[in-house]
């Protein structure tokens, strides 16, 4: 008996051993299963999760290209349902709920009734692809995806191998998310201040972990989610503070709002800018038709000369925050030059198309007054002595509304025509609340066009801004869209009769 008890106890230590370096040398592998997985940043994950490994699952009732082939290539099984049996018979470790899910969703219910380990998509973000890696956060009311698509190409130069999340579809890269790759040690994360869930109202960037957490501007946004600046304030200066003793906060010091907020940094700060105090500073800075060149000073002490294919000041700032990343993390003077030059902008980011009746197309992403002011004046740089004819979809739960009144009008000073196209759902709001449409086109400059409530609740608006159009665009005319959605179909439209890339 002794002896048959010893052998006992010698096979379960053998066994425990065995296990215990099975564990060390094999990665675990969970089940995931995305509720609402179509959107950019929900596809990119669980996309960028499955290459890493992961089994991953997701629903979806509308799904659109090329999201819809990309999830199939990687292998994320999609349902086209919400049909809470899916996530019993799938029982994943980890139910993702999609920041556009809401209570009532069939399968959240079921997830919480069976007390599924629910989590936001920034928690994911976190576990699965920071890790325990370098974390670069891009925050900042506007250029976060420019700004971090600019950054993921200087550190892909550097030979970095970084993952990244970039909230757009880069010109750089097939993908708008990826894992770090197995030599690299750098996550790129396009920090966002929009909540995280509906049950995590926190901005999704406090979750990141950032090493070097970047503030790149900041504005009053998202008005369904903050009352006022100082809300908004409040999230940044939480982001700020999330910084190791160890790491860094680049900010930009030419923004008062960004230098107020600096005040609660707990961490070593370096800003950023044109301006003379700046840590690091942009000097001779040419804007042309190819593009921008500018010096970069470090503590008044250049580091060399680079020329960017992007132009805009704005641009340039994006591009210095990009380069003092790379410069960070040892990268070289011709690294840097050569990670600045051969950055291609993501689609919908001052995104040249083609030409609709001898009109340059320039199709962008601006929502906000001051990018539409940055980027119209940027292409005056580009194409000066050229008619910009500018038209802009209020379609963001800010530029609904009034908060901006005087500064939409502002925003199109140096435009030589205007069209504005439907308020996005404006029952919303009392008239009192809403953007007044009467008031903003007595201040826009002519020839403009506004498009009434009435013509707004027609499904394809945009042929009325089209008829406009047609009256008066000019061969050599810049027509350029500003929108974060569809424009009533206008630019689809546009696209059908021009010599046009899809």
């Amino acid at each position: 008996m002794p002896t048959f008890i010893a052998i006992n106890e010698a096979i379960a230590r053998d066994v425990t051993i065995t296990r215990f370096y099975v564990i060390l040398s094999c990665k675990v592998v969970e089940k995931l299963y995305f509720i609402r997985v179509g959107g950019t940043a929900m596809g990119g994950v669980a996309g960028a999760l499955t290459k890493a490994g992961e089994q991953v699952f997701g629903s979806e009732e509308v799904i659109f290209e090329p999201m819809k082939s990309y999830l199939a290539d990687c292998g994320v099984t999609v349902f086209p349902t919400f049909d809470g049996s899916r996530l019993i018979e799938t029982s994943p470790d980890i139910v993702v709920v999609g920041n556009a899910v809401s209570r009532g969703n069939e399968e959240l219910e079921v997830a919480l009734e069976r007390k599924m380990n629910c989590v936001s998509l920034p928690q994911v973000i976190a576990s699965k692809l920071i890790g325990t890696h370098t974390s670069i956060v891009i925050a900042g009311t506007h250029g976060k995806t420019t700004t971090t698509a600019m950054t993921a190409n200087m550190l892909e130069v550097g030979g970095l191998g970084p993952g990244f999340l970039i909230g757009g579809v880069p010109g750089n890269f097939d993908v708008s998310c990826r894992p770090a790759s197995a030599s690299g040690s750098v996550f790129i994360s396009e920090g966002d201040e929009y909540d995280s869930a509906y049950f995590d109202k926190r901005s999704k960037f406090l979750h990141y972990k950032p090493d070097i957490a970047v503030v790149n501007n900041i504005e009053f946004d998202h008005a369904d989610i903050f009352d006022d600046l100082e809300q908004i304030k409040k999230s940044f200066r939480l982001f700020i503070r999330l910084v190791p003793r160890s790491g860094v906060v680049l900010a930009n010091g030419d923004d008062p709002v960004v230098l107020e907020v600096l005040k609660d940094a707990c961490s070593p700060v370096e800003t950023f800018g044109f301006g003379e105090g700046c840590f690091w500073r942009i000097v001779d800075f040419v804007a042309g038709a190819y593009g921008s060149s500018f010096t970069v000073f470090r503590e008044g002490t250049s580091i060399g000369e680079f020329h960017s294919p992007v132009t805009g000041g704005f641009n340039a700032l994006n591009m210095l925050v990009a380069i003092v990343c790379g410069h960070r993390l040892g990268m070289s003077l011709k690294q840097l030059q050569a990670g600045t030059s051969s950055y291609i902008s993501p689609k919908r980011r001052m995104q040249e198309k083609g030409s609709w009746r001898g009109a340059l197309v320039i199709d962008d992403f601006g929502h906000h007054p001051t990018a539409i002011k940055q980027t119209i004046d940027a292409i005056i740089d580009r194409y000066p002595n050229r008619r910009v004819v500018a038209c802009f979809e209020p379609r963001s739960n800010t530029t609904t509304r009034n908060f901006y009144q005087k500064e939409l009008a502002d925003c199109f000073s140096r435009a030589g025509a205007v069209a504005i196209g439907a308020l996005d759902r404006p029952w919303r709001y009392s008239e009192t609340e809403r953007l007044n449409l009467s008031e903003l086109a007595n201040a826009l400059p002519s020839p403009h066009f506004v498009l009434s409530l009435d013509q707004g609740k027609e499904p394809d608006w945009g042929r009325f801004i089209k008829d406009w159009l047609e009256s008066i665009v000019q061969p050599d005319d810049l027509l350029v869209t500003f929108s974060n959605g569809d424009f009533g179909g206008l630019r689809q439209m546009i696209a059908a009769e021009s010599i046009i890339e899809q």
